[in-house]
């Protein structure tokens, strides 16, 4: 059964995303266009001369040069990118809008111009309240720019009242877009008592210099949970140790914000090697804020104290449910179970799985982890929910890798670990932790956890990776963190879907070699402890915003278009009234 999460329907949002070209571009088009206008200007009227340099080109120049420097006297941000782009984008309407007037009769050509004008300031106002400040009030002004040059050009040019005409315009074109924006506002703020616009600021200001302002609205639209986390530390001697972490908390939604780089942070919390799987958690359990992750910490350092260390571990074992695979292994009093479906989509588990399944291990042991490796992408991103054939055999295999992993011989206890950076980015799939390898040795068989910091592996090249590895080792399998630190607006950003497996294949046997290298003697405990009040996005919220979103989406357009619509009748009845 496959169900679409919030995540995947925000998603799909980032089409309506545009990529601002480099401004030389733009001004070019915008001083181009100019000199295409003034040709065909001259062929409808021999009285006007280089229309299209005076009336689009001058005021498109002048809102480009001019808007940044004010939203930077309003403490604002705003690219040279992003100014002209905007420019060029009304200078294409408002030639569109003039031009359709002059094709039907030049004497219409001063009411199709304040038009364009009007509608100029609109869009103007709309994608500054979009894209800097959602406070309107402040983005009327530059707003205004390139309308106001068009005024003074379109003055010199007309004997009607132009001046008159295009101001009663503007104020029209302007409370019929205040109208718009509180219609688009209207539904998120009923339902989260969030502002639509201000949230847009706040995430464009991510993409644009990563800033974590979008913390806030989660912080108001989101629950505290109690979850447990689990952890394995294997430790040689005092200093030098491994943790092995499974935080029941999605690390999510995107980017640096809430918990998008749990691994790193995670890591730089405790001393030695933190490799940090994935639990069971979906995109409702993405951390509100990056300060909750503190919250596991402080519960994970205060039972350290408590830890029992044992220097036994069984073998090894794989057993299969249907899709379902688990490589499991049981270390001193802890059962660690890995789990995938690949070549089957491998994704997100819900909580409530995990806990079950949690739950049906304390019979036989005090701590049982259970990971999603998070290991093939197929193309859906929807979750794995309670009561669906897949969850029933995740829990059909767990039952059974329980009962045997009771009667199993434990063995001396040897241990090896490796991190190997990538010359990769974020772009590219990998997060910061790169390839983090732990090979464990017991009863003379050797088996690997290969962890990839990235959200995700491309379908097939887990399987790539096995294949390299079971030439060193008896038995391995391949995770990801599920780092959302490498998408800032897609899901979809897998390890192996912009880097070839062939090229970052070396990182990964080198990271298994230098485990090989480093086996030796080691001890083992289990921690499973509950962290408290940890405030997560909430049950179904991610869908209920992300239905909220789409359903804007959906009526925005009509809407606007009937706006639009009833600003040009009125745009008429002005000038019929005028003239």
């Amino acid at each position: 059964m496959a169900v679409m999460s919030g995540d995947v329907k925000m998603e799909r949002l980032s089409r309506y995303l545009v990529k601002s070209p480099s401004w030389p571009i733009s001004v070019a088009i915008i001083v181009i266009l100019g000199f295409v206008i003034d040709g065909a200007s001259l062929r409808f009227s021999q009285n006007i001369h280089f229309f299209g340099t005076a009336a689009f080109t001058l005021p498109a120049l002048a809102g480009f040069i001019l808007t940044p420097p004010f939203i930077t006297v309003l403490n604002r941000k705003m690219t040279w990118n992003r100014s002209a782009l905007l420019a060029l984008s009304c200078d294409v309407f408002a030639v569109i809008i003039a031009l359709t007037g002059m094709v039907i009769s030049v004497s219409l050509l001063p009411l199709s111009f304040a038009i364009s004008l009007g509608f100029m300031f609109s869009v103007r106002l709309l994608a500054l309240a979009a894209m800097v400040d959602y406070r309107t009030a402040r983005m009327v002004f530059p707003a205004l720019i390139q309308s106001v040059v068009g005024i003074l050009v379109g003055i010199t040019m007309f004997d009607t009242p132009f001046g008159l005409l295009t101001l009663l315009l503007l104020t029209v074109f302007g409370l019929l877009t205040l109208l718009l924006i509180w219609a688009i506002e209207r539904p998120l703020n009923r339902a989260f008592h969030i502002n639509g616009l201000s949230f847009l600021n706040s995430f464009i200001a991510h993409l644009a210099d990563g800033s974590k302002n979008m913390e806030d609205f989660f912080r108001e639209i989101g629950e505290e949970v109690y979850v447990p986390q689990v952890s394995l530390f294997f430790r040689k001697g005092q200093d030098d140790r491994v943790i092995f972490m499974v935080p029941n908390v999605h690390p999510g939604p995107l980017g640096e914000v809430g918990g998008g780089n749990l691994p790193r942070y995670l890591q730089s919390a405790f001393p030695g090697l933190v490799m940090v799987a994935h639990g069971t958690a979906t995109h409702d359990f993405n951390l509100v804020a990056e300060d909750e992750i503190e919250k596991i910490v402080s519960t994970v350092r205060a039972g350290i104290g408590d830890l029992r260390y044992k220097d036994r571990a069984t073998r090894s074992f794989r057993h299969t449910e249907g899709a379902v695979s688990l490589l499991w292994q049981v270390f001193g009093d802890t059962l660690l179970m890995v789990s995938t479906r690949s070549p089957q989509k491998t994704e997100d588990i819900d909580f409530g799985i995990g806990m079950a399944i949690m739950a049906e291990g304390h019979r036989a042991f005090p701590h049982v982890a259970f990971v999603d490796a998070h290991n093939c992408f197929t193309g859906d991103i929807s979750v794995v929910l309670p009561g669906t054939l897949s969850a029933l055999e995740y829990q059909r295999a767990a039952g059974t890798v329980i009962d045997q992993g009771r009667t199993r011989e434990l063995f001396p206890l040897e241990t090896g670990s490796s991190q190997v950076t990538l010359p990769y980015k974020r772009v590219d799939g990998f997060g910061d932790q790169g390839i983090e390898t732990l090979v464990v040795r017991a009863g003379g068989q050797t088996t690997a956890y290969i962890l990839i910091d990235g959200n995700n592996i491309q379908q097939g090249v887990r399987e790539k990776i096995l294949a390299s590895a079971l030439a060193r080792v008896d038995e391995a399998e391949v995770l990801t963190t599920d780092s959302h630190v490498v998408n800032t607006v897609s899901g979809k950003n897998p390890v192996g879907f912009r880097v070839p497996a062939e090229d970052f294949l070396p990182y990964v046997m080198r990271s298994v070699d230098e485990a090989l290298a480093d086996l030796s003697p080691a001890e083992v405990s289990g921690q499973t402890v509950l962290c408290e009040k940890v405030k997560v996005f909430g049950s179904q919220r991610m869908v209920q915003m992300a239905s909220t979103v789409n359903a804007m989406v959906l009526f925005i357009p009509p809407l606007s278009i009937a706006i639009l619509m009833l600003a040009f009748l009125l745009s008429v009845l002005i000038y019929l009234i005028i003239i």
